[in-house]
């Protein structure tokens, strides 16, 4: 079984992320993974970590994915997989969204995207071929998207210093039949490798990732139990 990481986040690129690619990459690789995907924050508090200018949007996606690529590096010196992956938030409200499966031309028009609400943005992402996950629908100021404009839900969510209900995001996920994900959502040490994927396949790239979540064959790592 491949054990595969599906939220994660670099202080390369996300103002929240605490450790650097090659930190994380030899820890996860002390732990057994496969593979990771990407997931920084697209958000306005990205665009003021790395200094952003969105008026001049030529470039600024290369800046976003600074972190990935550097993850890309210090992982492939370990025989670790990357995936190319996002967390996306919109002007509209405190909603996270998982992004796997995307094509760059997705994400380019960054003032563009971040002014829409979820409900515009999905008809794009299902254009594109992306996935789209909600996480944490149930943490402290989000709320759960209507179901409709979502692929799945994040009912496994590990982030040790936040309360994310998850047992309330998995019944709804069972109630609107959406795909249901585990993450670790990794931001500092405590953090890593609480959760992701089991899987008998590897996916090749992020768009494989987003087909293997699509077909549910695989199974949800359950976070270490409370001391």
């Amino acid at each position: 079984m491949y054990k595969i990481e599906t939220h994660l986040h670099t202080t390369h690129t996300s103002k929240c992320g605490h450790l650097t690619a090659p930190v994380l990459a030899k820890a996860y690789k002390e732990a057994g993974y496969d593979a990771i995907a990407v997931t920084d924050h697209y958000n306005r508090d990205t665009v003021k970590y790395l200094n952003l200018d969105l008026s001049a949007p030529d470039g600024l996606l290369e800046k976003f994915l600074d972190g990935f690529h550097r993850m890309e590096d210090a992982c492939g010196e370990l025989g670790i997989r990357v995936y190319k992956g996002a967390e996306l938030r919109f002007d509209e409200c405190e909603n996270d969204y998982l992004l796997f499966g995307w094509h760059d031309e997705l994400l380019r028009d960054m003032p563009r995207n971040l002014k829409m609400s979820v409900v515009e943005f999905s008809k794009l992402a299902r254009e594109d071929g992306a996935l789209l996950i909600q996480a944490h629908p149930y943490r402290k100021k989000c709320t759960p998207a209507i179901a409709c404009y979502l692929d799945g839900v994040e009912v496994i969510n590990a982030h040790p210093r936040h309360d994310s209900h998850n047992d309330r995001a998995k019944e709804y996920a069972e109630q609107f039949g959406l795909i249901q994900l585990a993450g670790s959502d990794c931001h500092q040490t405590p953090d890593i490798a609480r959760s992701g994927i089991l899987s008998d396949t590897l996916p090749a790239d992020t768009f494989e990732l987003a087909a293997l979540i699509r077909s549910g064959n695989y199974t949800l790592i359950e976070p270490p139990a409370a001391e």
